[in-house]
């Protein structure tokens, strides 16, 4: 009687990629970048446990794609960032991943050629380059982690990280936000609850052990030691909760969880109801709101780019417009300027009474 042989299916193709210690020692941070990133990490945790009155500005395009424009936004963001340092610390969104309700281009990362070629070696070493660049013009950088590996690469070089309203849920991004030296913002749910971001909030705070990758690309058991540096991030859902009865809600759940009232409000999303003009208008709500008394909120998220608007990247590529996002639609570089003046002279009487 023969025997029945199994036949495997393989529904997918492995190869091998450029591990993080060989990505770190082809581009290289100095001891002196190093330690200003530290302390652009420290400023942050100080404004998020009050002990720094500045309002933190998260700031940038909604994802990476052209480095080049990039690279021209940090330009002329770094010299706001120093003009208004008395009241708003501004750090630029420089997000490398994007995480995909349905279908769509993944990020800089996994498909930097805009033209799904995947060539997700090249797009890690174009990230990280890029990420120098901009640490050298003087920027702390801010960024959404996605995939459970990336951190190895790069999470060293941000000041600022956040968990999206996909995976606030999940327990391994959970996990990683417990092992990171920076600040993490979790965005409450997709559908607008709290509940599993103040889950998230407590979840980090305490020490796990979990399976991923060490530097040199072997899996190991990762043991963390909890990260009380959290926050929750309200991004709308159905409906817009930058509001403040949808504020004064969350900060009784918080009190309620134990957790201190700490606060950053997203601009666009569900906030703006993916009207990216509509920005603005959460921002003077915001505003008015800090002039009223307002004192759990500590931040604002703006996606913003060098031109307004979006485009499609499924155009050919020389038709592409310069300095206009290929994913969420962003406000332009004059708003932007105008908000964060705007911000800066209003709020100049109240945010150093709020310590």
């Amino acid at each position: 009687m023969k025997k029945n042989k199994c036949n495997k299916i393989q529904h997918y193709n492995s190869y091998p990629i450029i591990t993080p210690e060989q990505l770190k020692i082809q581009f290289p941070i100095t001891y002196e970048e190093q330690k200003t990133i530290t302390d652009s990490q420290n400023i942050i945790k100080n404004i998020i446990n009050k002990r720094d009155h500045r309002l933190l500005i998260i700031c940038g395009p909604c994802s990476i794609h052209d480095v080049n424009a990039a690279l021209d936004y940090a330009n002329k963001l770094k010299i706001l960032a120093t003009k208004l340092q008395e009241q708003l610390y501004i750090v630029m969104r420089v997000y490398l991943e994007k995480p995909r309700t349905n279908i769509g281009w993944k990020g800089l990362i996994y498909d930097p050629n805009l033209n799904n070629s995947n060539d997700i070696e090249l797009g890690l070493k174009i990230a990280r380059n890029l990420l120098i660049k901009l640490i050298k013009i003087g920027l702390p950088l801010a960024t959404e982690v996605l995939n459970p590996n990336i951190p190895q690469y790069f999470s060293e070089l941000f000041s600022w990280i956040s968990i999206g309203a996909r995976t606030t849920e999940s327990q391994i991004h959970r996990e990683i936000a417990s092992g990171l030296s920076t600040s993490v913002g979790f965005k409450n749910s997709t559908d607008g609850s709290f509940s599993n971001a103040i889950n998230a909030m407590r979840a980090a705070m305490i020490p796990h052990h979990y399976i991923g990758i060490d530097i040199s690309g072997k899996v190991c058991v990762l043991h963390t030691k909890g990260n009380t540096n959290t926050h929750i991030i309200l991004r709308g859902g159905k409906h817009p909760n930058y509001y403040p009865e949808n504020i004064i809600s969350c900060e009784k759940k918080m009190i309620q969880a134990g957790l201190p009232k700490i606060l950053m409000i997203d601009c666009s999303h569900g906030n703006s109801n993916k009207d990216y003009r509509r920005q603005i208008d959460v921002v003077q709500s915001v505003l008015q709101q800090i002039q009223n008394g307002n004192h759990s909120i500590i931040g604002l998220m703006l996606e913003s780019y060098i031109y307004s608007g979006n485009q499609s990247m499924y155009s050919s590529n020389t038709s592409m417009q310069y300095g206009i996002s290929i994913t969420d639609a962003c406000i332009s570089w004059e708003s932007t300027e105008d908000l964060l003046y705007l911000l800066h002279k209003q709020l100049k009487p109240f945010l150093a009474n709020r310590m």
